[in-house]
């Protein structure tokens, strides 16, 4: 079907937390396709919220129920379709599922998270954690009949693992296929593009892990992203020799999260902790608030890094030679280019705002950003 061959309109219930009010208000989101044009309807008091507008930044794929989407800085999820015609057009097949990246995945992170990516799936949340004893008994409890169990339990709690929630169709399965035979040999033989295959070692060291079903994936991920407000596995920021880097939302949507991790990592620095976080205007606000007066596109930085999920960073400069800032290059992509063109910035960036990257400019601060993330973001 070309949905835009007329002006036809989706409709989704969208659910907004307000925490102002300490309560969630929805809406009636429509969404045409022909123009990429958007409005909104107060459900509760039964009035138009926002004109129909143009809105370039949500593409029609974003569009299904379970997604998060943020619209003019306000994260929306959609919980329901609006109407009949929605659902028989738009139902899916679309799952979530955990990917669970093991310790020895550690200096692969940004060519993985590439991958995972290329294959179709999205990326809706994501934490390097550290496993203690316990919780990795609750993971592995499937396998405590398993004649390699100790081996598996004392490698996943042996270095940080990172835990991913993709999404995507059919995504319990299609990770399972995507990650190959558990036996890394096996995959190099029966699955030659398969993760396991590029990157894995044998049958505990295979970089990754996926659920066998769908029952399964919902259970793992509550173990790592607790629904109920718990914090899950503890992150891994060690407050040490550290500053911040935060991928922004226009790289993440770009598809660019795995290209910038895998240039950090070979560039020699160490991401001792990652986590995605959705920032509501306040937050972005108050991280930024050292630019507020001083910089001038600080209003607009702000909508940034608001307008969809940042990855934050916590990197550790062991090496005095190598400046983690000098390494993200000038703040104008274009200088950049000029001055610097090996940069984070010249290579990603695509103006002063959408730069791929903030990173701590004064090295003193380096710490209090890390903590505002990994600290006072993730309580």
């Amino acid at each position: 079907m070309d949905i835009k061959s007329h002006d036809e309109r989706f409709v989704f219930i969208a659910e907004w937390y307000d925490p102002n009010a300490s309560l969630f208000r929805r809406y009636e989101l429509l969404y045409y396709p022909r123009d990429g044009s958007i409005e909104m309807y107060d459900m509760k008091n039964r009035c138009k919220f926002l004109n129909r507008t143009k809105y370039e930044d949500l593409q029609f794929k974003d569009l299904f129920v379970g997604n998060k989407i943020t619209i003019f800085s306000r994260h929306l999820s959609l919980v329901d379709y609006g109407d009949q015609y929605t659902s028989r057009m738009l139902g899916s097949r679309k799952e979530r599922t955990l990917a669970l990246l093991k310790p020895d995945a550690a200096l692969k992170l940004g060519e993985i998270i590439d991958m995972i990516l290329n294959a179709g799936f999205t990326i809706t949340k994501a934490k390097m954690m550290i496993l203690s004893r316990k919780e990795a008994i609750d993971f592995y409890a499937d396998h405590l009949a398993k004649p390699f169990y100790n081996e598996l339990l004392e490698f996943i709690i042996s270095g940080p693992v990172v835990a991913l929630e993709i999404l995507g169709d059919d995504a319990v399965a299609k990770w399972k296929t995507f990650l190959g035979p558990a036996n890394s040999a096996v995959a190099r033989t029966d699955a030659p593009g398969s993760i396991r295959a590029c990157f894995g070692s044998d049958g505990i060291r295979n970089v990754g892990h996926g659920p066998d079903s769908f029952a399964t994936a919902a259970r793992e991920l509550e173990l790592f992203f607790p629904s109920s407000g718990g914090r899950g596995p503890a992150n891994t920021a060690k407050y040490t020799h550290c500053t911040c880097c935060v991928i922004k939302p226009h790289a993440i949507k770009e598809g660019l999260t795995g290209k910038i991790i895998k240039a950090i990592i070979d560039t020699g620095f160490e991401i001792s902790a990652l986590q995605m976080f959705y920032m509501d205007r306040a937050n972005a606000e108050e991280f930024y608030a050292i630019y507020k007066g001083v910089v001038a596109e600080y209003s607009e930085m702000v909508v940034e890094l608001c307008s969809g999920p940042c990855i934050a960073l916590e990197i550790r400069q062991m090496d005095p030679s190598k400046v983690f800032r000098d390494f993200c290059g000038p703040s104008d992509p274009e200088i950049a280019r000029h001055l610097r063109p090996d940069t984070l910035r010249a290579t990603y960036g695509k103006n002063k705002i959408q730069n791929a990257v903030h990173c701590t400019d004064l090295p003193e601060d380096g710490l209090l950003e890390v903590q505002y993330f990994f600290n006072i973001l993730d309580n």
